[in-house]
């Protein structure tokens, strides 16, 4: 990308300098979907949505490259008329959701447990760093390695590393056939039985047990999926049905999400190992990912949750209903700490960037 063509890009080059100069903090703006998500935002809005368009895109190759500001929505109708999607399911939690958001945020879908993360196929990028300079990583295939930990590092970043100006990303065929199974069953036989599932052949791709009830998506080839659903047993949802159940799970639009945010309960997200037991926390839980993602609703203290996270071996992400005395979070040790300040540092010496979002420190 070169700004001497680009007035959209040397809009924010000459916004950038002039930040630097003044000290002034920014706040890197797309879609604005997910701005409930992190610390509190603050600074100078720097608008990436005049920053759009799919640059290229190889459908044989398997690649898209898009610019930050283009449209979620317009990317993915772009990659389903060749037949093809972003395996990894990003959230739209509102219309308007950004590809910049998307790599910034690092957020996956129910597919997230078997086919991986937004930081899996990411292949490149293109990053303004904190002194007006435009840097490019990565490449656009998984051959290119030179710098390739530095394009998946953004995702997941909140945007403290700088500007990304634009994204190549690996896409995938749709699968061929699906079909989801429901089963009536408490959250510690749910847990013991997607734990089984893992030592076989199955082509799960996605999981959702609340309030007694499990769904389980398979995907693949048409005789895999029927062999499946026979030896699973379980009642098949319709179609219809199904799409619309993991698009509301994905998007947060499900009931179990509704209701946590019309009780002002704070919905906690749970990383833990997939074998870990039920935790004795209160609230209502939602679980995916095989048992790996646990959704909590509650009015537990930030430090009784966090806790009983790191005592099964994982963490917890205060994901909705923060204050501003909150850490979002989980707080980082000595270690960690100083490796993330000396890589903000590497990228942003002036601490322009999106303040506080991911790190109360920088």
């Amino acid at each position: 990308m070169k700004a001497s063509n680009d007035p959209a890009l040397q809009r924010l080059i000459d916004q950038v300098l002039a930040a630097r100069d003044a000290r002034q903090p920014l706040d890197i703006r797309g879609g604005g979907t997910k701005d409930f998500h992190g610390g509190p935002r603050q600074g100078q809005p720097l608008e990436l949505r005049p920053l759009s368009g799919i640059s290229s895109y190889e459908p044989s190759e398997l690649v898209v490259t898009a610019r930050a500001g283009t449209l979620l929505s317009e990317l993915e109708q772009t990659l389903a008329a060749q037949g093809q999607c972003l395996a990894f399911e990003p959230p739209r939690f509102a219309d308007g959701g950004t590809v910049g958001g998307m790599v910034a945020a690092g957020l996956s879908g129910p597919a997230r447990a078997a086919v991986g993360s937004v930081r899996d196929y990411v292949l490149g990028a293109t990053l303004l760093n904190g002194e007006g300079q435009v840097l490019t990583f990565g490449g656009q295939v998984m051959k290119n390695v030179a710098g390739y930990d530095v394009s998946r590092a953004l995702a997941g970043s909140m945007g403290v590393l700088g500007v990304i100006l634009e994204v190549s990303l690996k896409v995938l065929p749709r699968p061929p056939a699906q079909a989801t199974l429901a089963y009536a069953m408490d959250q510690a036989q749910a847990l013991r039985w997607l734990n089984g599932l893992t030592r076989q052949p199955l082509p799960v791709n996605a999981s959702c047990w609340h309030d007694g009830q499990l769904l389980l998506r398979l995907c693949g080839a048409q005789a895999a999926v029927e062999a499946a659903c026979k030896q699973l047993g379980g009642d098949r949802l319709d179609d219809a049905q199904a799409e619309v159940a993991w698009r509301e799970l994905r998007d947060q639009r499900h009931a179990f999400f509704a209701a946590a945010r019309a009780d002002g309960e704070r919905l906690w997200r749970l990383s833990l190992p997939a074998v870990a037991p039920m935790l004795p926390l209160p609230g209502q839980t939602l679980i995916e990912w095989g048992g790996a993602q646990r959704w909590l609703r509650s009015h537990a203290p930030v430090a009784e949750l966090r806790a009983a996270a790191t005592q099964a071996g994982g963490h917890a992400t205060l994901f909705r209903g923060a204050s501003a005395a909150d850490a979002v979070f989980t707080p980082l040790d000595a270690t960690q700490q100083r490796l993330q300040q000396q890589l903000k540092s590497a990228f942003d010496p002036h601490g322009l960037f999106n303040r506080g979002r991911l790190n109360p420190e920088f």
